[in-house]
């Protein structure tokens, strides 16, 4: 997979017209994406996307003929030559759902009801290499993943301020509303996040929050 040197071309999958139409209007407001292809069924989507090469397709998962998650492991499963990205952007969050996904692949999994800024936020993180979850999910995902909190760690790789950026993403929330709490930017969020990430050598929001949790700054992690 190679950063494309013009806008983002993307390839949108879904068998609801109107999600289509919204998703475009979105996509296509931004000056570093364009929308290069539409498809009503998994099936078409795989063909459009062999013939097309897109930069990114966003899939739905329950789609006729062929589903989101099949279309995902055929176009970026471990076993595809020259993987392609899928951006997996559903109603439904079933775990079984973002585990496949992401095993299959997925370079990120989001909620529709998560809104345009982070589907946004979601193209951008794919093209740049990371795996973007919608925070709904990432405190389900820490039930599975993260142990037993310990006691919180003396020694934090983390300057006070980022172990505060820490936690607001252990708690779900967006960059828009970690700026918003803090009272800075979110573009000054998103760079707060990126150091972070960088330092505990995290690929993504999930392991920010997985490492907040096992470390005590948030408390035990919530069950249902």
């Amino acid at each position: 997979m190679t950063t494309p040197l013009g806008p983002t071309r993307i390839l949108i999958a879904d068998d609801q017209e109107d999600v289509r139409s919204g998703f475009r209007l979105i996509l296509g407001s931004q000056p570093d994406m364009t929308v290069v292809g539409e498809a009503a069924d998994g099936l078409t989507a795989v063909h459009l996307a062999r013939a097309l090469s897109p930069d990114l397709i966003l899939a739905d998962i329950r789609m006729p003929v062929l589903n989101g998650l099949e279309l995902t492991r055929r176009l970026a499963g471990p076993d595809v030559p020259n993987p392609m990205r899928v951006l997996v952007v559903t109603t439904f969050d079933h775990d079984d759902y973002v585990r496949t996904a992401l095993h299959d692949g997925a370079c990120g999994f989001l909620l529709k009801r998560s809104g345009p800024g982070l589907l946004i936020e979601g193209v951008r993180a794919a093209m740049s290499g990371d795996i973007l979850i919608s925070p709904q999910i990432t405190v389900r995902l820490l039930q599975a993943l993260a142990p037993a909190p310990a006691a919180p760690t003396a020694l934090s790789p983390l300057t006070a301020r980022e172990q505060e950026i820490a936690l607001l993403v252990a708690k779900g929330l967006t960059n828009a509303e970690i700026g918003e709490k803090l009272f800075i930017s979110s573009g000054t969020a998103k760079t707060h996040i990126a150091n972070v990430q960088a330092k505990l050598k995290a690929r993504n929001r999930v392991g920010i929050a997985a490492w907040a949790w096992e470390n005590g700054l948030a408390g035990p992690v919530p069950r249902e």
